[in-house]
């Protein structure tokens, strides 16, 4: 049976490792991106929020099986939390209802592992507020403070707490949505260049992101993941954040979370 998919993010990375999976297996995806994508479209504007919608919409007809919000930054900057966390709300937000027309909808969002790791409790707050405004001021004073790397693992924190709030309502599992999120370790892509481009690098990352599992991952070990977590056979995993990070939860949380 053939689906229909939309994938952000999907021009480089694991967007693309997803995209090229779902069309080998025969199934249409409308890439979105902001270059080299059936949809360009710049997910830190609220503009480019609505276009995302306007043109998925004429791309699908109205309908579509699958949302896969993957699109996100790693740097240190406000753009960071405009698209990791306003941006993936506003996809999956956005996207639902075309969702309504699909015998076997399904929604992803990609997270990480990095939501572990130490995070900005303001900046989260304002993120689960939906105060985009408070939010990217937030961001901004911690860049000032000289606090930048605190932004990203804040913004993937507060998308996997949205994800566990919002997949069990009458929005998303009462209309028969599993929503649920992956989180990945460190994965062999350009946005992770500068972590693995040498031995030391990735000694040093390693360090950081501990990854006694066959170590550091490829693009399509996470693609792998997202497929079945969009696929007609994933009827029942609700609100999960299932971690594909070599190892890195269970050395970071041990058996803490029962």
């Amino acid at each position: 049976m053939t689906r229909t998919y939309v994938v952000t993010g999907a021009a480089s990375g694991i967007g693309a490792a997803t995209a090229a999976l779902l069309t080998g297996q025969g199934h249409r995806v409308i890439g979105v991106d902001l270059h080299d994508a059936d949809v360009t479209v710049d997910l830190t504007t609220h503009e480019g929020r609505a276009a995302l919608v306007t043109h998925v919409t004429e791309h699908s007809g109205g309908r579509i099986d699958a949302i896969v919000a993957n699109a996100g930054l790693a740097t240190e900057s406000t753009a960071t939390v405009a698209v990791n966390y306003f941006g993936a709300i506003a996809t999956l937000d956005g996207l639902r209802p075309l969702l309504a027309g699909s015998d076997a909808p399904r929604a992803v969002a990609t997270a990480s592992m990095a939501s572990l790791f130490p995070v900005d409790d303001a900046l989260v707050d304002a993120c689960l507020a939906h105060d985009e405004p408070a939010a990217l001021h937030r961001a901004q004073q911690l860049l000032d403070e000289g606090q930048g790397g605190l932004i990203y693992g804040s913004t993937k924190r507060a998308l996997v707490r949205w994800i566990r709030r919002n997949a069990a309502t009458a929005e998303w599992a009462g209309a028969g949505i599993p929503l649920n999120a992956v989180a990945p370790g460190v994965i062999r892509t350009a946005m992770t260049e500068q972590f693995t481009a040498t031995e030391e690098a990735e000694k040093a990352i390693l360090q950081m992101v501990p990854m006694p599992l066959n170590g550091i991952a490829e693009a399509p070990v996470v693609a792998n993941l997202i497929g079945y977590l969009t696929s007609v056979e994933n009827s029942h995993l609700c609100g999960q954040v299932v971690f594909v990070d070599g190892g890195s939860d269970v050395v970071i949380r041990g058996d803490s979370t029962w």
